[in-house]
């Protein structure tokens, strides 16, 4: 693979990556610590439980990233969706940052000449992309069911983490405007 295609795609994993965990903790801040552990139904997972399976995944398959299977002997998947009464607001948030230290150490990690490698998940060979590709789509599956819930329960209380409703035509106004004025200071301080 050509080293600026897979620089550039690297760098796109990260932003990917950043802003997948951006978001759901948008959504989570807004949650009321009871609210992290609510189902809508038996059969529904809970923030808590989303967030504990998430950090499991991260440490599995982020873990030795480059050398080991990335389903980890160790790893008890069933476990991740089940809660204590015990369990706080605090742990969940442990599981989240833990997991996600793995994620952007394995990441940061990687030179463009990894991203066709070799790796394996439950044996099967991934390239490396792939393997990467693959988790971008299951964290943005739980992301987007963590916004669902966290929309939900906020209801009428809740704060857009993107352009609001009926706001669309004014945000890109804002956002065009914004990168004109970033433009024109650009251009200024290089003496345009």
């Amino acid at each position: 693979m050509n080293v600026d295609i897979a620089t550039h795609y690297l760098d796109e994993v990260r932003r990917q990556f950043r802003g997948h965990k951006r978001l759901a903790e948008g959504a989570m801040a807004q949650l009321k610590d009871e609210e992290l552990f609510t189902t809508l139904d038996p059969e529904s997972n809970s923030v808590a439980i989303l967030v504990k399976h998430l950090g499991g995944n991260m440490r599995s398959r982020f873990t030795d990233f480059l050398t080991t299977d990335g389903e980890k002997p160790g790893r008890n998947r069933d476990q991740e969706f089940e809660m204590t009464s015990a369990t706080t607001r605090a742990d969940v948030m442990r599981w989240w940052e833990e997991g996600w230290a793995r994620v952007f150490a394995a990441i940061e990690a990687l030179k463009p000449e990894d991203v066709m490698r070799t790796v394996t998940i439950r044996g099967e060979p991934h390239t490396v992309m792939q393997a990467i590709n693959r988790q971008i789509a299951h964290y943005a599956q739980h992301t987007g069911q963590i916004v669902f819930l966290a929309k939900h329960f906020r209801s009428g209380e809740w704060k857009t983490l993107s352009v609001p409703r009926g706001k669309s035509t004014e945000f890109n106004a804002l956002k065009n405007t914004q990168k004109y004025e970033k433009g024109v200071l650009r251009e200024h301080s290089e003496g345009r």
